[in-house]
């Protein structure tokens, strides 16, 4: 079996063979267990130079592909990974531990892109322009940028791959991904997909290994764009190591604020602050970190909450039934949850449910849903992304006070409102300062429309056909055909 066999060893897909790594290995543990579940590459510069190499050859010929032949090569991979869901699906949730409803719905998402960009690929269009001299024509052409290095995230850890992947082999570009070190093997299962559905070799390669790895790869000189998804410091390294001028795009974190008015349908808030803050185990870049609550509705509010969440199923979302919320991905996630609450205590907050480990739990990275209230802007919580199951709540009296707040963190991913008001929704709508504001719902992103994020939250575009246009670059073409 090619890729990551019945050991669980994993391999690097490099020019359309599966090859293991020449060094060391890094050990890929499940975190409901701790046990060891896969051993996988941790690539060498060396082994990143080849991969680079096999993508620089194939976009000699990817580029110049018709756009229809590519979108068969795309909707090829779509039905492939449909095929395959329920095998990823399994890799995801053994790997970072959400629960296997979840990491199954993050596959038939994952599929869904490819479909959508691969109509994409065949909508690539530019423009003719007259000119103010007579005998002159402009065309505007659109082009592949090159070579992409994808460096991804662990807590969606295929349909990140996804949005780049899909995105850059729609535009003509080649590809070079290098998955987190905590979850390469959901990334191995997509490669065997892309390779039964005949990609060319060379078009898609898999590098897996750590921060070196990644170094070397944003670093290579034969690279000609890196998209990349992940922490702001990390972006920020990125921007140090990237070799030359080349473009960027970046999606970093998020420390998205929700905004509850004195007109909002309760019910439907408390239900989208419950599933936009413990989904995933709060691991979401668009997860609620920080509630902004009316004062007139405040305490029903996280009353509400708090009760929702204690009634939460926290467990192995792999091997036990009805699990609503499994354990976090690593240690670093665990003590900053504990770290947020021991703080936000420590100040005065109310602890209304949750604030700890679990303590049923003898071993696993399992983190009770927390709700904590009556924060303030100097918590750590109301500043500080937690990338865990923990929210805080807090009253305002005035619209523009919540306004205040919710815009002063550095982030500007995505925020929340609700209200049954008009006039309140478009001021919000207009004065939050957010890549995406999404009202009486909690779902920010949708695949036909652009997902990005602005100040610390990063820069460039992904969903929509925005995402495709990250990897073209424009082309004038002026003809003199006479006079």
């Amino acid at each position: 079996m090619g890729g990551m066999d019945s050991a669980a060893t994993g391999q690097n897909y490099v020019d359309g063979r599966w090859v293991g790594g020449a060094g060391p290995v890094l050990e890929v543990r499940d975190p409901a267990t701790g046990e060891v579940v896969a051993r996988v590459p941790d690539s060498s510069e060396r082994e990143v130079d080849e991969a680079v190499g096999a993508a620089g050859r194939a976009w000699r010929t990817w580029r110049w592909l018709n756009p229809s032949r590519r979108a068969g090569h795309l909707h090829a991979t779509a039905d492939a990974l449909t095929a395959a869901q329920d095998r990823v699906a399994r890799s995801i949730t053994r790997e970072m531990g959400k629960p296997l409803g979840e990491a199954l719905g993050e596959v038939q998402k994952l599929a869904k892109t490819f479909h959508f960009y691969a109509e994409e690929a065949t909508r690539i269009s530019g423009a003719t322009l007259s000119n103010e001299e007579d005998g002159f024509t402009s065309i505007v052409e659109k082009e592949p940028i090159g070579v992409v290095a994808a460096v991804t995230p662990w807590n969606y850890p295929v349909e990140l791959i996804g949005w780049k992947l899909a995105a850059a082999l729609a535009a003509g570009c080649t590809i070079v991904v290098k998955p987190s070190e905590y979850t390469p093997t959901s990334a191995i299962e997509v490669f065997r997909c892309l390779a039964s559905a005949g990609l060319p070799a060379g078009v898609a390669n898999l590098v897996t290994g750590g921060g070196g790895t990644g170094r070397a790869l944003v670093a290579h000189p034969g690279i000609d764009k890196v998209a990349f998804t992940g922490s702001e410091r990390t972006g920020a390294a990125i921007f140090k190591t990237v070799s030359g001028v080349k473009p960027l795009s970046m999606e970093l974190g998020g420390n998205c604020p929700l905004v509850v008015t004195a007109r909002a349908d309760l019910d439907r808030a408390v239900a989208g602050a419950l599933r936009r803050s413990f989904r995933n185990a709060g691991q979401i870049c668009i997860a609620i970190n920080r509630a902004y609550v009316h004062r007139d509705v405040y305490e029903e509010f996280v009353q509400r909450l708090a009760k929702g969440a204690a009634e939460l199923v926290v467990g192995d979302g792999l091997r036990e039934d009805g699990v609503d919320v499994g354990p976090v991905t690593n240690d670093g996630i665990l003590e900053k949850c504990e770290r947020h609450t021991a703080d936000a205590r420590e100040k005065g907050a109310r602890v209304l449910t949750g604030g700890a480990r679990c303590p049923d739990r003898r071993v696993g990275n399992f983190f009770q849903p927390t709700v904590l209230a009556d924060c303030t802007a100097d918590m750590l919580v109301m500043h500080e992304e937690t990338f865990g199951p923990l929210v805080g709540v807090s009253p305002y009296d005035e619209l523009d006070a919540a306004v205040e707040a919710a815009n002063s963190t550095p982030a500007g991913l995505a925020a929340y409102v609700y209200s049954e008001d008009l006039t309140e929704v478009f001021a919000l709508s207009r004065r939050l300062d957010f890549g995406s504001v999404a009202v009486n719902n909690v779902d920010a992103g949708t695949i036909n429309a652009p997902y990005g994020g602005r100040k610390g939250s990063g820069f460039g575009y992904e969903h929509g056909r925005e995402g495709m246009e990250g990897y073209l670059q424009m082309k004038h073409v002026r003809m003199h055909h006479g006079d």
